[in-house]
């Protein structure tokens, strides 16, 4: 906490920061601000929430400043960027982003509120490094409504892959390096977040759809399609990483790509040794 203390201009809410941070450490099964406020001695969750919505702090430079600590203590030459959103379930209808969705948080469309991630994971652990609420356009479309949220008068619509370049970019502009971002089918459909990347000559694992058209030297074809066409030699049996009873086997192959534009591009497929499940 005592690298982010200059962020905040009065003792009260640095010191409540303080807490904030570690009841959201804590193995409290449900954490907002009533929960928080409780488990911190708090009366009521008032000062939590005056933190989260009032006070006068630079939240923007506290992300800068937890990326810094992240990568000044979790530092690995191999350490790639890994981009993933995350929802959390909502009642009501206004708390800024919420809409119907779908949530990776419970596999379904779902009243929620949704952001983006960006994590630093290394041998020595992993953190996140940024984040970006998305704002859906259902938003962005109504300015009262931002207005009464909050929201500043110059938020416009973003989409993930959108959220996603920015957080890459200012992570890099920062002076950091890593040799990888990965990312989910939400971010390997967006042909502006691969060109970014290959701009600035960062290598990138991203998913595809099975319907996503891929070139070959032999023709274009759907990724699925393609796959079926893998002679069985080209399969090789590797591990996905330790897991919580051993290595994670699957079988891999990689098709060479063709395209007209610099660089290298393969399709990667991993199949599950026990159901086939491609991915």
């Amino acid at each position: 906490m005592g690298r982010i203390a200059g962020r905040f201009a009065r003792y009260e809410p640095r010191l409540r920061a303080g807490r904030l941070v570690l009841g959201l450490l804590s193995d409290l099964p449900r954490k907002n601000c009533w929960t928080i406020a409780e488990w911190a001695g708090e009366a009521s969750p008032h000062g939590m929430q005056h933190l989260l919505s009032r006070a006068v702090w630079d939240a923007d430079a506290v992300r800068d400043d937890v990326r810094e600590y992240v990568v000044e203590h979790l530092h690995d030459e191999a350490a790639v960027l890994v981009v993933n959103e995350t929802g959390d379930v909502k009642k009501g209808t206004h708390t800024v982003g919420v809409q119907r969705q779908y949530t990776g948080t419970v596999g379904q469309i779902e009243n929620s509120q949704v952001a983006v991630y960006l994590v630093y994971p290394g041998e020595r652990g992993h953190a996140a490094v940024d984040r970006a609420l998305y704002i859906p356009r259902s938003w962005t479309c109504d300015t009262n409504r931002c207005r009464a949220a909050g929201l500043g008068e110059d938020t416009v619509f973003a989409t993930k892959p959108e959220l996603a370049r920015t957080m890459i970019e200012r992570f890099l502009d920062a002076g950091h390096h890593v040799g990888w971002v990965t990312g989910d089918e939400v971010y390997g459909g967006n042909p502006k977040l691969r060109t970014s990347l290959e701009e600035r000559g960062i290598g990138y694992v991203l998913a595809v759809i099975c319907s996503a058209e891929v070139a070959t030297g032999a023709g274009t074809f759907r990724a699925d399609a393609l796959v079926k066409k893998a002679p069985k030699r080209a399969w090789q049996k590797l591990s996905a990483g330790r897991g919580a009873k051993g290595q994670r086997l699957y079988d891999w192959a990689v098709i060479d790509l063709f395209e007209a534009a610099p660089g290298s591009r393969q399709l990667l497929i991993r199949r599950n040794r026990t159901t086939g499940e491609l991915a």
